[in-house]
């Protein structure tokens, strides 16, 4: 009695996904214009003015394609550098344009100012979160000159707000009377350093960002508390 014993086999298929260009570089020009030379035909050859016009076109997309890597190195070189310089402020405390101020722990951040000219009328706005007005404060007539204010964390009726991050504008009226916004300055100590869209932010302790360019001075940030 014989035995016939069979045997199986087992056999995978791997699928190879090909990925299309959408466009030539300089490695397919010069394919193409090398297959050009090998087919041509020996009684029409190709004529010396295309092949130096094709040339030519190779010679400015490769000139092309440098300066575009160069830029791009450029580019990257200069947000390392940005990023490496803004890691140079983290700890400190700094001063940088902007409009917000924050309250935690019953400490209010201080909002700086400068003036250009002798105002009057001068007036502090605080706004929520939703751009809710929740405080006008009045700060009298200031001369040519530097200033520093500090909300003491109060609404208009006397409640304490809670902790959090509110807006801050102050108005004043020129000699002519007409209105004008005041550039202000805000504070805070830096505690991390991101980059979107290549631009460097700073990243304060308290939740705000500001950007790298926009900082004007590194000092000691002035804060008032508002349980004195």
């Amino acid at each position: 009695m014989s035995t016939v014993s069979g045997t199986s086999s087992t056999s995978s298929t791997t699928e190879e996904t090909t990925t299309h260009k959408t466009s030539l570089d300089q490695t397919d020009f010069m394919t193409i214009l090398l297959a050009q030379l090998k087919y041509q035909d020996p009684n029409n050859p190709m004529d010396d003015t295309e092949m130096a016009a094709q040339l030519v076109q190779y010679s400015n997309l490769e000139a092309l394609n440098n300066i575009n890597d160069g830029v791009q190195t450029l580019v990257d070189a200069s947000s390392n550098e940005s990023i490496l310089a803004g890691v140079n402020y983290i700890g400190k405390s700094i001063k940088s344009s902007g409009y917000n101020l924050t309250k935690e722990d019953g400490t209010v951040s201080t909002l700086y100012y400068s003036l250009g000219e002798a105002v009057t009328n001068v007036t502090a706005n605080v706004y929520d979160t939703d751009g809710d007005l929740i405080r006008t404060e009045s700060l009298g007539s200031k001369a040519i000159g530097d200033y520093s204010y500090v909300w003491d964390g109060l609404d208009t009726d006397g409640n304490e707000m809670t902790d959090g991050t509110y807006g801050i504008i102050v108005r004043a009226e020129n000699s002519e009377g007409e209105t004008v916004l005041v550039q202000s300055q805000i504070s805070g100590k830096v505690s991390g350093v991101k980059t979107s869209d290549g631009t460097v932010y700073l990243e304060l302790a308290d939740g705000r960002t500001v950007e790298l360019a926009n900082v004007t001075e590194v000092l000691e940030t002035a804060t008032t508390s508002t349980t004195d």
